[in-house]
């Protein structure tokens, strides 16, 4: 199964060890090779994009730090949410999800992250209200294991299997909770939020195969005898796509 893994750091490719780890535990689990297809995220908004990313059966956005390249990762989310591609999102790849369903779903065209942007009218990725104010940049981290209370019925919980779930986290922004209700009008679904419910940490599409993103870093809790589900339900639906392509080639 060919997996797309949209980077910023794809020339060193230690940088997401865990990530690739994470993919051949879920791979061993259902049985299958999984090939990472290196994608620097700078090349996804320029000529041939889609026909790179088509050849794919699934695709990871990680995490990262930083403007170079989110436009790619945000222009590959569109392309995963309009093909039906299995799209896994970590941290940064939340954000870059989230921001591509306010443009290009609800219709707020300068929707982006005031990481990027401050002075976007749309500001559905921010800081939280309490950290503005903090100087110390490492004091606005969310680090470490944090909770998450997931909705029954979503992919995500079925994944996991609980309805509440611990992951761990390293970032300043936020899912912007003042953009909750616009986006799920128009079925976007935040599958898991914090105990106090003050913060989103799962999204996901609830008519898409495989669409979701968390805040979190589950690759870092990924084992071989102990695939992470996201991975491993990320790995199955790409699994799906491939059957149904190859059907596909010999009809």
């Amino acid at each position: 199964v060919r997996i797309g893994l949209i980077g910023k750091y794809v020339q060193l490719p230690d940088a997401y060890l865990s990530v690739v780890e994470s993919l051949k535990h879920a791979g061993f689990h259902h049985g299958a090779r999984v090939e990472i297809d290196w994608i620097q995220a700078e090349d996804v908004e320029g000529l041939l994009a889609e026909d790179r990313l088509s050849e794919l059966d699934g695709l990871v956005i990680p995490g990262g730090f930083g403007a170079r390249g989110f436009e790619g990762k945000i222009e590959a989310a569109r392309y995963a949410r309009e093909s039906g591609l299995p799209c896994l999102g970590l941290c940064l790849g939340l954000h870059a999800m989230t921001v591509e369903f306010a443009r290009n779903v609800v219709g707020l065209a300068d929707a982006n992250s005031t990481e990027f942007d401050a002075t976007t009218r749309h500001p559905v990725i921010d800081l939280m209200h309490d950290q503005r104010e903090v100087t110390d940049k490492g004091g606005t981290m969310r680090l470490g294991a944090y909770y998450a209370v997931l909705t029954a019925g979503t992919r995500v919980a079925d994944a996991y299997g609980e309805p509440v779930v611990s992951e761990r986290h390293r970032h300043r922004f936020e899912f912007n909770p003042n953009y909750k209700s616009r986006l799920e009008e128009h079925g976007f679904v935040c599958s898991g939020i914090s105990p106090d419910r003050r913060l989103v940490e799962f999204i996901e599409l609830s008519d898409h195969p495989f669409w979701v993103a968390t805040q979190a870093h589950p690759e870092f809790k990924s084992r071989p005898d102990r695939p992470h589900p996201l991975f491993r339900d990320l790995i199955g639906a790409a699994l799906d796509r491939s059957r149904a392509n190859a059907d596909d080639l010999r009809v």
